[in-house]
């Protein structure tokens, strides 16, 4: 005969058993097991076929972006608790695929990427290690944007995160590596320390975690946990902001971009980026909608000074300076990344922030794809020119005409000038949210780090095409390619880096001819 407590103990169970929609969550997961087989099949492969483990991660990235095409008919929810079926731990709606096709896209070009660079690394980088972080750091990425609830976003933004660090300080012996990944861990750390302390007290004033019920209770909090909830909301964002390299917590970038091996520089200019701005916009306009008055200003802060500090810092980088090309490109990720927050912000100020929001996915998907395509030209210069100054490119187009005129489209995209048109859609859309949302201050501050950003990329693109540099200058600059005579060397472009430099300019040329078709597809309900 049962006992009462039995029958008690029975529904308990059962509610809180959650059923799972294994569809919605197969782009992570699948990433994930690739990464432990690749994990075990490189304890049992020869040096020699250690190769292969480069394809098998590729094809796993590439199945991934896959899995996200059977999810386009609808909106689905897993791990949601049985009593209410708004609270869902992962949600996979056209938010999450937008970013989860952004975050899976900009992995499968880094390890396009990196299949070179571990080719020409001639076995000093450890092959099954680096294929393991990859794609680790690649499904915690994927997982975050589906995530609507403050542990599993925690959870999911350390899986992206772990994995980075190793990768930054994977090259052995090297001590720019080891300091880069040092100051990346450190920073990381302290950033989400402070991010759980503001998750805490978010718990404490609501009593959950699911980002749903979060919107809905803290707008009820007794008076005297008012200020806790403020600076809960302040802390929780940090965090967050630490991912986007926002001011000030950005003094990470330029050194860790320059220590990491090149094709982990493309990963985290794109991939973090998007983990960054995914939470801010999960956190704030999913879950905190009602404290706008809180992170509005504070984004709008934040955009202001990231996109200052970005531009006037890419425009002090010394031409003949080692890395410059590089820092270039780690300055100019930072001031991208606040445009990107100016939508965020604007969306505080707005009735509509779901389409404010929108902007900010069409900004990202644009800078994704021209940003990872400027770092594979920049990784095609560094096979010969191993310091990548940004004088090393000057007559690119005398040794590589295709990659010298590809290099100067996507520079000109980044700056928001024709042919590039995509790039200046996207800017228009930003500018436009901001004037909507009633910050004409800040569409001003813009419009002035526009034109800041025209100088340096432009003064890039003018060395692609100016007369190659002659023996004697070549040779004090490190070499750039030149034969002994002065005539240009041509050297051949392995096939990895052909396809990651095709395929970000195929994407580039096809938006920059119908923009319309990212806003199109980002401007529909994301959530």
């Amino acid at each position: 005969m049962s006992s009462p407590a039995q029958h008690l103990a029975q529904p308990l169970a059962a509610s809180l058993v959650q059923s799972v929609d294994w569809l919605a969550i197969a782009p992570p997961l699948l990433a994930a097991v690739v990464a432990l087989v690749v994990l075990v099949a490189d304890l049992f492969l020869a040096d020699a076929r250690k190769p292969l483990l480069g394809w098998l991660s590729v094809a796993g990235l590439a199945a991934s972006t896959a899995l996200l095409l059977p999810l386009l008919d609808g909106d689905r929810s897993t791990f949601c608790l049985t009593g209410d079926a708004r609270a869902c731990s992962y949600t996979a709606d056209r938010f999450t695929l937008v970013i989860q096709f952004l975050v899976l896209g900009g992995a499968l070009l880094a390890a396009l990427l990196s299949v070179t660079a571990l080719k020409d690394a001639r076995g000093r980088l450890p092959e099954g290690e680096f294929w393991f972080l990859l794609l680790s750091s690649a499904a915690g990425a994927a997982l975050l944007p589906a995530s609507r609830d403050l542990a599993t976003l925690v959870v999911a933004l350390e899986v992206a995160s772990l994995p980075a660090f190793a990768l930054v300080g994977i090259r052995h012996g090297d001590r720019r590596s080891a300091e880069a990944a040092l100051k990346f861990f450190l920073s990381s750390v302290t950033a989400t320390a402070v991010s759980l302390m503001g998750i805490s007290f978010l718990y404490a004033t609501t009593g959950t975690l699911y980002l749903t019920r979060i919107a809905d209770r803290i707008q009820h909090v007794d008076g005297q946990f008012h200020t806790l909830a403020q600076t809960g909301v302040v802390l929780t964002l940090v965090g967050f902001a630490f991912k986007t390299a926002a001011v000030p917590f950005h003094f990470w970038v330029p050194d860790t971009y320059i220590g990491a091996p090149l094709p982990i520089a493309a990963y985290l200019s794109v991939v973090g980026k998007a983990v960054g701005f995914s939470g801010l916009i999960l956190v704030t306009v999913v879950g905190l909608p009602s404290y706008a008055d809180v992170w509005g200003p504070a984004l709008a802060a934040l955009a202001a000074l990231t996109m200052t500090v970005g531009n006037v810092g890419a425009l002090r980088q010394q031409a003949t300076r080692a890395y410059s090309a590089v820092r270039l490109l780690a300055w100019s990720s930072v001031g991208q990344a606040g445009y990107l927050l100016v939508p965020i912000a604007a969306a505080a100020y707005t009735d509509d922030a779901e389409h404010a929001v929108g902007s900010t996915v069409a900004y990202a998907l644009m800078y994704a794809a021209v940003n990872l395509g400027a770092f594979a030209v920049a990784a095609l210069v560094g096979r010969t020119s191993p310091r990548n100054r940004l004088t090393d490119y000057r007559g690119l187009h005398a040794r590589h005409p295709l990659s010298a005129l590809l290099l100067a489209f996507f520079l000109l995209c980044l700056a928001g000038l024709p042919p590039g048109v995509i790039g200046l859609f996207a800017k228009v859309t930003v500018f436009s949210a901001a004037v909507d949302a009633g910050l004409g201050w800040l569409a001003v501050v813009m419009a002035v780090n526009v034109v800041i950003a025209l100088y340096y990329y432009l003064r890039w693109t003018a060395l692609l095409f100016r007369a190659p540099a002659g023996e004697t200058e070549a040779g004090t600059a490190g070499g750039t390619g030149t034969g002994t005579e002065g005539a240009p060397v041509r050297h051949r472009v392995p096939a990895p880096l052909t396809v990651a430099i095709t395929l970000t300019a195929a994407v580039g040329l096809v938006l920059s001819g119908a923009p319309q078709l990212i806003l199109r597809f980002t401007d529909t309900a994301l959530f």
